[in-house]
């Protein structure tokens, strides 16, 4: 059964969330894990692909957005729509990074789901709606509260 992680921010920001998403994707890649990044859109797709490249100057961490030419050869994929691999079944080297306000039909395809919640309104509403459907499907859910950044 997939496990489900939520890593509660206590900033307000989306720079802060993607900040500590390139952190999360960084350390889950490093753990041997393939992580998908679902984005809401085209638009936050192609800001976290820019954030990867740049979040840590002296580390790179080999990524495309789904459907580029490298999509099939990189551990980390980003994308919006559907499941990287659609053919694929749950893999247990494979995890999702959830940015999008909403729950993916496809997330039990991954043996990890982290959802990354911040202090802003409409993520705190979106991403509590989320932690009601997987504790109702009987999905396992860890909250881990992170300390301000100072």
């Amino acid at each position: 059964m997939t496990q489900i992680d939520f890593y509660i921010l206590p900033d307000t920001t989306l720079d802060a969330r993607l900040g500590f998403a390139c952190r999360l994707a960084e350390t889950i890649h490093r753990k041997g894990f393939r992580l998908h990044l679902h984005a809401e859109d085209e638009a936050m797709a192609k800001l976290i692909d820019e954030r990867l490249w740049t979040f840590k100057p002296e580390s790179y961490l080999p990524h495309a957005v789904v459907g580029s030419e490298m999509a099939a050869t990189v551990p980390v994929t980003i994308g919006w729509q559907g499941p990287p691999d659609p053919a694929r079944e749950m893999d247990p080297d494979m995890a999702m990074l959830n940015l999008h306000p909403e729950i993916p039909e496809w997330f039990s395809r991954f043996s990890r789901v982290a959802e990354i919640i911040n202090q802003h309104q409409d993520v705190l509403t979106a991403k509590r709606e989320c932690w009601r459907i997987y504790k109702q499907r009987g999905y396992p859910v860890t909250p881990h509260h992170l300390p301000a950044q100072g």
